[in-house]
């Protein structure tokens, strides 16, 4: 089977091989683009497919044993397996969430490892199709921005293109997944390409339409989550959507931080994966067992909520005794969709792979429905509740992922029209005013951004952060350890030429500089004194080779030097010119404008 494909593929390599040299480099990108779109879309395919197959063999498991609650059991088992295929066949280790493609762009030149086109499909299947509560959109990204930067590096692409081919697989995930591919290219654009010039919309929306087209042809409807009632706004409704969005707002807040809390915590706790993942996942099946709709992806219970059947959320639960009374009812959603953060939390935490995508949507669905349920039982007016739950998805979406438009369009694209687009512009844009006015960055790239990796709308900055200090260390230099006299300082300098020598302890930690400017003029002296040479050596703030480079250019401007001393747990190791630095700089605005 495997040599099948690889014949396979290579067929189509070669016809590709032979195609290349007819095109201009243009025409090459955009059927590049197409074929990205269409094999990261087919990855979809493969991810949906994987992950319900595993569902439905999850729940043919519990009808078999057909014991009590034993459906909040297995997403231990699914966790536990996800840490084992890991552990065994991936290294040790897998990245997880769409801050890895962010690294990918500002860090590696927009080059993904060849793993993850096949090993977030097998994890997350796992994972979310064992019962996780988490999301498969995450891997899906990943899965094809890792197309997408494979064929580009296969093919010889520049990072631009390079940048741009790993977006297009981005777009055209999202598209099939949802059947949405202007929230493909809208999600592709906010959340990957930060920065982006007007000529990358062509690629992006062959990419996205291209993944939508194959989505809808592979996928049954059962796999996607689409309303198929016509939702219209009333505008006498505006107030309770800007109520909603502010509510969105502080929600948004709330999950980023708990999630982040539960997460950090779990992981910290064990130094064994397998007891991180036991005790994670065991209870997270205790919260399944309480709330069973935590169960998978939750999305069932979105079109639930959407069709005003509630009561369906309740079935087969502890609270089923209760699903009479409509405020018991209201209650348990509200407290299902404040606890949907802490099982995210633990299921990534413990060693499940997924992602917040879902989950926003999932929460989004839950505070909408809950909000229009509440004005209605309090006898203050009869909201379209299911209006309030799909605009509620947007409003979380937008809020957790800095992504508004996204949010926007996502969701007009799943209702099938755009009825809904003054409410969703409304919900969205207050949320994510909210979110972003208390917490700086998008959830998934909370981490990252607090160590400066992260692409910005700031061109200069994008650019520097891409330079690695630690590619720029040069090691050609002799050091002088101090207690030294005068006279090896000088036939130091003389006989090697060097215009500058490092002075270090006895442990080879950076004491200073001595700049061959500084002590020319005193070579004709027969002696200097202790004290004058004491006053020769120059402080100088000694950087760690892992430091932010844009950190060292600012302390270069503003002490006029042009290099650093760099250590290594506090031992000297070399130095950086800025002159290097500032070349690696300019080739990659060159790189960046090739067209």
């Amino acid at each position: 089977m495997k040599g099948t494909i690889q014949r396979i593929l290579q067929f189509f390599q070669n016809i590709l091989h032979k195609i290349k040299p007819l095109l201009s480099e243009q025409q090459f990108l955009y059927l590049s683009c197409v074929l990205v779109g269409i094999s990261s879309a087919l990855a979809v395919v493969v991810l949906k497919a994987f992950a319900h197959g595993v569902f439905r063999f999850s729940s043919y498991l519990t009808a078999l044993v057909q014991l009590p609650y034993f459906k909040s059991i297995l997403p231990v088992i699914g966790i536990l397996l996800t840490i084992y295929v890991v552990k065994r066949f991936l290294g040790g280790r897998i990245e997880k969430g769409t801050a890895q493609i962010m690294i990918a762009v500002a860090k590696r030149s927009g080059i993904m490892p060849k793993k993850q086109m096949y090993a977030q499909i097998v994890t997350s299947s796992l994972t979310v199709g064992m019962g996780g509560s988490a999301g498969l959109e995450s891997p899906i990204t990943i899965t094809g921005a890792a197309f997408g930067s494979n064929y580009a590096q296969y093919y010889k692409f520049k990072y631009k293109h390079r940048t741009l081919l790993l977006a297009c697989g981005v777009a055209a995930g999202i598209a099939a997944a949802f059947n949405a591919p202007i929230a493909g290219v809208l999600f592709a654009i906010e959340v990957v390409l930060a920065d982006m010039s007007v000529t990358a919309f062509i690629p992006l929306l062959m990419a996205a339409a291209t993944g939508a087209i194959v989505g809808n042809l592979a996928f049954e409807e059962n796999l996607l989550i689409q309303f198929t009632n016509q939702l219209s706004f009333d505008y006498h409704n505006t107030l309770y959507y800007i109520v909603l969005g502010v509510a969105a707002g502080f929600v948004c807040i709330y999950y980023a931080r708990m999630f982040r809390k539960v997460e950090n915590e779990l992981s910290k706790r064990f130094s064994s994966d397998y007891m991180t993942g036991i005790v994670g996942a065991s209870l997270l099946a205790l919260l399944i067992f309480v709330f069973p709709t935590l169960f998978g992806e939750g999305y069932e219970s979105i079109k639930s909520l959407a069709n005003d059947n509630a009561t369906d959320l309740v079935e087969h639960s502890i609270f089923q005794m209760w699903k009479g009374n409509s405020w018991i009812v209201w209650m348990i959603i509200i407290l299902v969709m404040f606890v949907k953060a802490v099982a995210t939390g633990l299921t990534l935490g413990s060693g499940g792979n997924g992602g917040n995508f879902a989950p926003s949507l999932f929460v989004g669905s839950y505070l909408g429905f809950a909000f229009s349920k509440f004005i209605e039982l309090i006898g203050l007016k009869d909201l379209p509740i299911d209006n309030f739950t799909v605009v509620g998805m947007a409003a979380v979406l937008s809020g957790l992922f800095h992504a508004p438009l996204t949010g926007i369009f996502l969701i007009a694209e799943m209702t099938g029209g755009y009825g809904l687009i003054i409410p969703l512009m409304i919900v969205s844009s207050i949320s994510f005013a909210i979110a972003k006015y208390y917490d700086k960055y998008p959830m998934d790239l909370y981490k990252i951004a607090n160590k400066g990796i992260v692409f910005t709308s700031d061109k200069d900055r994008n650019l520097i952060d891409k330079i690695l200090l630690s590619n720029h260390i040069r090691k050609d230099v002799k050091t002088l350890a101090y207690p030294f006299d005068f006279e090896q300082l000088k036939q130091m300098f003389i006989t090697s030429g060097q215009y500058f020598i490092p002075i270090v302890n006895e442990k080879n930690h950076i004491l200073g500089i001595v700049h061959l400017k500084d002590v020319q003029h005193l070579f004709v002296e027969q002696s200097v004194s202790q004290n004058d040479l004491i006053e020769l050596i120059q402080p100088i703030k000694p950087f760690s080779k892992k430091a932010r480079t844009r950190n060292v250019l600012r302390y270069m401007d503003v002490t006029k030097n042009d290099l650093v001393l760099i250590n290594d747990h506090h031992e000297y190791v070399g130095y950086v010119r800025k002159i290097d630095l500032m070349e690696t700089y300019r080739s990659n605005v060159r790189e960046l404008r090739v067209e």
